[in-house]
């Protein structure tokens, strides 16, 4: 019997760029990922006249105070780095592989300039 390791596992041959994949998820740790939850805690705790919008991460919020927004937004980047992982190199998709990280990054600008106009709107 051969014991041989599964070639998902890596990135050999899975028609990525180590370093361009590593830069996306940067990329998407930083806006996603710090953008938006800094400027959504700035105004969901320190601004009395707003509230967040999103009935998921609203829900989140009530159940589980700031570690139940943690959570959700943990839950979804994780599962978009599954995605971009598991589909993508064990699929060669390039597609699966560099989608999640942009999605999340256009997401989080998105987010995080809304938020900031909100700041500079209401207060």
């Amino acid at each position: 019997m051969s014991t041989s390791q599964p070639t998902w596992y890596t990135f050999h041959g899975a028609g990525l760029d180590p370093d361009r994949f590593t830069t996306a998820w940067v990329l998407a740790l930083a806006t996603y990922g710090v953008g938006d939850v800094v400027t959504t805690i700035a105004l969901v705790w320190f601004s009395p006249s707003l509230a967040e919008a999103n009935p998921i991460v609203a829900s989140a919020i009530d159940m589980f105070g700031g570690g139940g927004f943690l959570g959700l937004k943990l839950l979804v980047f994780y599962a978009a780095i599954g995605v971009s992982l598991w589909g993508g190199v064990q699929y060669r998709d390039r597609l699966l592989i560099y989608g999640p990280p942009i999605v999340l990054s256009a997401v989080g600008v998105l987010l995080a300039a809304n938020n900031l106009w909100l700041v500079a709107t209401v207060h």
